[in-house]
């Protein structure tokens, strides 16, 4: 992978504008679900350490049985503000609803 952390803007100009456009799409959902992420990676590192010394998560915690529901991963985003995010269910948000009335289509906010 390089390293795009030490990308120059020089080197970024080198880039088509649709190369550009698709590397912020990516950009935008590696932080919008960059906490999640490494929510999921602690929490199986911690099952996993329970499980090495004989116990569930649940156990230890004290925990009911009943998992807990993960948040939706996100289908759109702002072209505005790529933090702002929409999984597509439920109500639709007024951002989403304002770039659909500017004339944006929704297969353009996709993340």
């Amino acid at each position: 992978m390089t390293d795009l952390v030490n990308v120059s803007v020089e080197e970024l100009t080198e880039y088509s504008l649709a190369d550009l456009k698709s590397l912020e799409k990516k950009v935008a959902k590696a932080i919008a679900t960059y906490d999640e992420r490494k929510k999921k990676a602690a929490l199986a590192e911690l099952e996993a350490k329970a499980k090495e010394m004989g116990f569930s998560l649940s156990e230890l915690t004290g925990a009911k049985g009943k998992p807990v529901k993960a948040s939706g991963v996100a289908k759109y985003c702002n072209p505005d503000d790529p933090s702002q995010t929409w999984t597509g269910k439920g109500r639709r948000p007024a951002w989403f609803l304002d770039a659909i009335e500017a004339g944006k289509k929704a297969e353009e906010m996709e993340v």
